[in-house]
């Protein structure tokens, strides 16, 4: 053996591809070609084939059901001209498209068996029949003929077989045109619903409570009505979904399709329905992809249409408002009827206080609430009254400086994100650490306030931890509603906001009062760029500061601290979030709320909903005895 260096070996593997092979003549009678088999064609009687036929029918119409009959009749028919051909099974999805595998069970399960050994052919009448979807298509089809023995999928109609090797282009193209021609349906339907809905023209599906007229049009059905009513009645009276559907089960009262067991989902199902209290929305849902057909809540992706007083209401639409916010709340764990509860007087005057398992309320119900209490009055921030003793300084054109330019913990702070809200553990010494807390905001002024309650308050948040054994802050779970409070402020979900506040205390009570009208920003690293664009900020040069243990995340400061170390002197002391504090007689820190009513239904009161109750289950087992 030789050794040689790669240097070596790479010259001489580059001498031997650089110059030309040549052909060295041989004898050709010793040279010996052993043939490969004969391609076996379709139509091959010779060969014994275990057939499938796949047949599926794009919808449940009727007059596709029996076009599936007959393509079951005519392939059984096909496969027994063929003498070795042996039917394993017709494998048949109905109402299923195509343009996806999902719940086409009948299509999974011939794949399975292809898998197993048990077919070598298959046959369906086109390509749109096999699949919609080209990757679905294509793929299948490789995957079929990469088996041992290879498993060939014949189209009827394209006169396709897979197991041909010139198939592949023509499979490829007509699949492509298959696809297509369910993303322009998928396309044209959506025009149809949009056009339809923006003209008032509804779809009217079948409904519990409801008959339709001639025109299509909802007329009530009074004996259904009845269990519409008993429904929302007891929901409101405080019965859970599971325990309404428990008694309807047993008063025998049917479904709209006749069925007389009842779920829970059917009953939440009726009361989310917007069209027993006479309204209608179109639009709920949308599909937006048409290969999956999945369908997603519209949450604004799509235009939705409302239209109010369509038909005779069976159920008052204060009463249908009501079940909706109680619905809304009891995700979060919330009962009854939420209510907004504002501070009519004191130092809070005009904060609304807020419950951490009430989802339902909008930010423009906040400000509608403390606008009802407070009554602001614009007035010019550069006029200060200043009422001074004789040898008092005179601190105008000096600043109180900002806590946050300085770096020491002992700070009052409150971290708002989607996730949580957190505070400082100087927050909670400066409250002596309760264990319980009740959140304010107002609107208007965009003060946040924190004071302590007790723990049986139904809007008492946990915000402090023992486990180590002192008191320490804890995540603040928000999910009921920290969108509100991003809503309410202007704020981007993205980022996270941080403020500053400050301690006012009278006695043995005290509150602390965040200021957000100037928060501080932490922005992911990868939303900087976004950022400066958002902010008009593109062309400024800086040095983003990164935080402690936070490596990706950038500090930003609002544009106004640009000029200024802090705020006036005066004007900070006669602050409005400390104003009215520090005045004498307008403390009553501890001031309860009184609830809002402006814009929030008023259901029908308990006693009347008990009174219909019993009238309704009287009058069906009436029914019953006769």
């Amino acid at each position: 053996f030789i050794l040689l260096s790669p240097w070596e070996q790479l010259w001489i593997l580059e001498r031997s591809v650089s110059k030309p092979m040549r052909l060295l003549a041989i004898d050709p009678n010793l040279l010996v070609v052993l043939p490969a088999k004969t391609e076996t064609g379709l139509y091959d009687d010779t060969v014994h084939r275990r057939v499938a036929v796949y047949a599926r029918v794009s919808t449940d119409d009727p007059h596709q059901t029996s076009s599936y009959e007959l393509q079951k009749n005519y392939y059984e028919g096909y496969v027994s001209r063929h003498p070795n051909w042996e039917l394993v099974g017709i494998y048949a999805d109905e109402g299923i498209s195509g343009t996806s595998l999902h719940h086409r069970d009948a299509f999974k399960r011939m794949i399975d068996d292809c898998t197993n050994g048990k077919i070598d052919l298959i046959i369906t009448k086109s390509v749109s029949r096999f699949s919609r979807n080209i990757v679905d298509c294509v793929g299948t089809v490789t995957a079929l003929k990469s088996q041992t023995p290879p498993i060939g999928v014949f189209f009827e109609n394209e006169q396709i077989f897979t197991l041909d090797s010139t198939s592949e282009m023509s499979l490829s193209f007509i699949s492509a045109m298959a696809q297509e021609e369910s993303h322009t349906k998928s396309t044209s339907m959506n025009a149809s619903y949009e056009m339809r809905f923006s003209h008032g023209i509804f779809l009217t599906p079948p409904l519990l409570g409801y008959d339709q007229d001639e025109n299509g049009k909802l007329i009530i059905n009074e004996e259904e009505a009845k269990t519409v009513r008993l429904i929302f009645f007891t929901y409101l009276y405080g019965y859970s979904t599971s325990q309404i559907a428990e008694l309807l089960t047993a008063l025998g009262r049917p479904t709209k399709k006749g069925n007389t067991v009842w779920s829970s989902n059917s009953v939440l199902g009726v009361l989310q329905n917007e069209r027993h209290c006479g309204e209608v929305l179109a639009r709920k849902t949308y599909t937006p992809n048409y290969l999956d057909h999945r369908t997603r809540k519209n949450r604004g992706e799509r235009n939705q249409y409302r239209y109010k007083e369509d038909h005779e209401a069976i159920i008052s639409p204060t009463d249908f408002v009501a079940v909706q916010r109680k619905i809304s709340n009891a995700k979060y764990g919330g009962s009854g009827i939420p209510e907004l509860h504002v501070i009519p007087s004191g130092a809070l005057k005009g904060f609304v206080t807020v419950n951490p398992r009430w989802a339902s309320f909008s930010s423009s119900d906040y400000v509608a609430a403390s606008a009802e209490i407070s009554s602001l009055t614009q007035t010019d921030e550069n006029e200060i009254s200043i009422q001074a003793q004789t040898g008092d300084p005179d601190f105008r054109g000096f600043e109180i400086a900002r806590t946050q330019f300085f770096g020491t913990a002992q700070k009052v702070r409150v971290t708002f994100s989607m996730d949580n809200i957190t505070f400082s553990s100087d927050a909670l010494k400066k409250l002596n650490n309760p264990e319980y807390v009740e959140f304010l905001v107002h609107p208007q002024k965009k003060f946040f306030a924190v004071r302590k309650c007790d723990r049986n308050c139904r809007t008492a948040v946990k915000w402090a931890s023992s486990a180590s054994g002192k008191p320490m802050p804890k995540p603040i779970s928000c999910a009921a509603y920290i969108e509100t409070i991003f809503d309410l402020f202007h704020w981007d979900p993205k980022y996270r906001y941080r403020a500053s506040g400050v301690r006012r205390q009278r006695v043995e009570e005290s509150v602390l009062i965040f200021d957000l009208n100037e928060t501080e920003i932490l922005i992911p690293a990868e939303f900087l760029d976004e950022f400066r664009q958002q902010n008009d900020v593109s062309n400024l040069e800086f040095s983003p500061l990164h935080l402690p243990g936070r490596k990706q995340t950038i500090l930003a400061y609002p544009q106004s601290w640009a000029d200024s170390f802090g705020s006036e002197y005066y004007k900070h002391t006669q602050a409005s979030e400390t104003s009215a504090i520090d005045r004498d007689g307008q403390w009553d820190i501890a001031a309860d709320g009184t609830i809002y009513a402006g814009t929030e239904p008023q259901p029908s009161p308990p006693e009347q909903l008990a009174q219909h109750i019993t009238q309704l289950i009287s009058s069906f087992k009436e029914e019953e005895d006769v």
